[in-house]
């Protein structure tokens, strides 16, 4: 039994309205944490002496342990109870934070970083896991939103904070209280975390329906829309992630506490822009639009746009390309909102924490490329030019996947790997 089966009430009752909160608050610490070191970047160049293409590859470590780990984060979220696969992740993403307050060097900050990519890693699948399981589908559109508005809150939070309290305390400080607090979530959700049961029974046999492989999953050709659009989005989202703190104080000249305040405009445009175009796509959906017309047509507008606008700075004079920076993050509030549902939907209960593992991992490949690249083509050109282009080529490219490749947004009949060739199923074949 699962929340497509039962009747779907107008409200989320107060013990989902809970772990809704404490789902976003878990988003919103892991995007503080994976970005704390974004923020500190322009202070451990100096005082480590690295390089911007080494400082590039620090900051995609954290991809090189998560990208692998969500195949089998997604794994353990369908086998397990996702709940208790998250507390786990959720601890050693906060201990690495936590220690990399201690770090001496560019190794230790290395290791640091390893470690809170393996642990976050936990985060998407086992959320999805519990979306399709424990909340109505009427409001799958808002709950995403909800809990996918730590992505740009958490960095929000950092910049805002954390470029005023680095200035005043040090990196090392704030890096410590960071990771020490990490740790009060785990008793809250331990105690509140869905209690339903992890394995779907078929009505017709009452036995235990075996869960799609991965082979399934990679035979569906709306996965690789999900998957490839998902990297294309990825890639402009780390980008800003991981370099634009350092891009507008170096660059645009600006001091921290100004850019923080400056990129926490631009996430919380974000934040705001996936809250309400969540809460739009679900009452057009029951008001009787298709369901796929109103998810595609809402993210590929939101990272054409974005990605377009995002291109546009890297030729604008600073005030226009601040303009056009916070007009593109809002557009990728669209992307928010819509980019879990999406495959909870194909995927359903049985294989939602695998396929999002597997979208999570190719789309991941963003977050080890995006930061790299852009070291790569700062340190050879002396501007973020090249940068600024190639990441709105990404997001366009990603776009177009979400509207061409994906077929329409229904829910896959899943059948045995050998009897998939690769195209859409039976279901997915009109139009």
């Amino acid at each position: 039994m699962n929340s497509l089966d039962t009747p779907q009430p107008e409200k989320l009752s107060p013990a989902l309205c809970i772990i809704l909160a404490l789902l976003f608050l878990s988003i919103f610490i892991s995007y503080i944490d994976r970005g704390a070191l974004s923020i500190a970047a322009p202070t451990l160049e100096h005082e480590f002496s690295i390089a911007p293409a080494r400082l590039g590859l620090l900051l995609s470590a954290f991809f090189w342990t998560y990208t692998p780990f969500l195949l089998l984060s997604g794994w353990l979220a369908d086998r397990f109870h996702a709940g208790y696969v998250l507390a786990i992740g959720f601890a050693v993403w906060s201990a690495s934070t936590f220690f990399t307050g201690f770090s001496r060097g560019f190794a230790a900050l290395l290791l640091c970083r390893l470690f809170l990519g393996a642990g976050e890693s936990a985060a998407y699948p086992s959320f999805a896991n519990i979306v399709v399981r424990d909340f109505p589908a009427r409001h799958r559109g808002f709950v995403n939103a909800c809990i996918n508005v730590g992505v740009c809150a958490g960095p929000a939070f950092g910049l805002l904070l954390g470029g005023s309290l680095m200035d005043r305390y040090g990196w090392r400080p704030y890096f410590l209280v960071l990771g020490a607090a990490g740790f009060l979530w785990i008793p809250f959700w331990l105690a509140r975390m869905p209690r339903s049961p992890r394995l779907s029974v078929s009505a017709a046999t009452n036995k235990i329906e075996p869960a799609p492989s991965v082979l399934d999953i990679l035979a569906t050709r709306s996965a690789w829309g999900t998957f490839l659009g998902h990297f294309g989005g990825n890639y402009f989202l780390y980008f800003l992630l991981t370099w634009l703190p350092y891009y507008l104080v170096h660059e645009r000249q600006f001091s921290l506490a100004h850019m923080g305040k400056i990129g926490a405009l631009a996430y919380l445009l974000m934040a705001t822009v996936a809250i309400a175009t969540g809460y739009a796509s679900d009452r057009l959906i029951e008001s009787g639009r298709s369901v796929t017309a109103v998810r595609k047509s809402m993210i590929a507008f939101g990272q054409a746009f974005g990605g377009l606008a995002i291109a546009a700075c890297a030729v604008a004079d600073t005030n226009l390309a601040i303009i056009l920076l916070l007009l593109a993050a809002a557009a990728y509030g669209f992307n928010i909102s819509n980019v879990w549902v999406i495959p909870q939907i194909l995927a359903g209960p049985r294989a939602t924490g695998r396929w999002t593992g597997l979208q999570n991992f190719i789309g991941n490949f963003a977050g080890i490329s995006a930061p790299v690249i852009t070291g790569f083509l700062v340190q050879h050109t002396g501007k973020f030019l090249s940068a600024f282009l190639l990441a709105g080529f990404m997001s366009i490219l990603g776009a177009a996947s979400w509207l061409f490749l994906l077929g329409p947004i229904e829910p896959v009949s899943w059948r045995r790997p050998s009897d998939f060739p690769l195209q859409n199923p039976p279901h997915q074949m009109r139009g």
